[in-house]
């Protein structure tokens, strides 16, 4: 499976073609959200062949800028990421997909939460740059991600 090729604006902005935009580096921008909650999961990139793995299997699947390789969603902590919508904002160069997780912790974070983003902000004007939790843990990653 290849993705067609980039066409006029007009296509890529109101067209019903996927024209995914990679950049420079082969990546695109990826938001997960929990298609229940609307909770924002997580934030990670994807390349071809990850969004051609996700589509192919609706398990979702990342690049990993640190390990560089893919990265199916819970093939290590068993909490896996069920595809279920895939959305592109206007020029095709962010994609925004809701999930059902399944799992024993159903958690997205290798931290052991639920989303990427428990902590928060305490005061926008930033004066101490105090970051406030506004989550729980769910599992301790100590136990789930073991080195082989």
């Amino acid at each position: 499976m290849s993705f067609p090729a980039r066409t006029t604006s007009a296509e890529i902005e109101l067209g019903t073609t996927l024209q995914p935009k990679f950049g420079p580096d082969g990546l695109i921008p990826c938001i997960t959200q929990d298609i229940a909650t609307g909770q924002v999961l997580m934030f990670a990139f994807m390349n071809a062949e990850s969004l051609q793995h996700t589509l192919k299997t609706k398990k979702a699947t990342y690049w990993s800028r640190s390990r560089n390789k893919l990265w199916c969603k819970g093939e290590e902590s068993g909490n896996v990421q069920w595809v279920k919508e895939l959305y592109t904002d206007c020029d095709q160069d962010v994609l925004l997909i809701k999930v059902e997780q399944s799992g024993a912790a159903n958690a997205s974070c290798h931290n052991g939460y639920k989303s990427c983003f428990y902590r928060k902000l305490e005061d926008l004007a930033g004066a101490d740059f105090k970051l406030g939790y506004v989550a729980e843990r769910l599992f301790d990653p100590a136990t789930v991600y073991k080195k082989k």
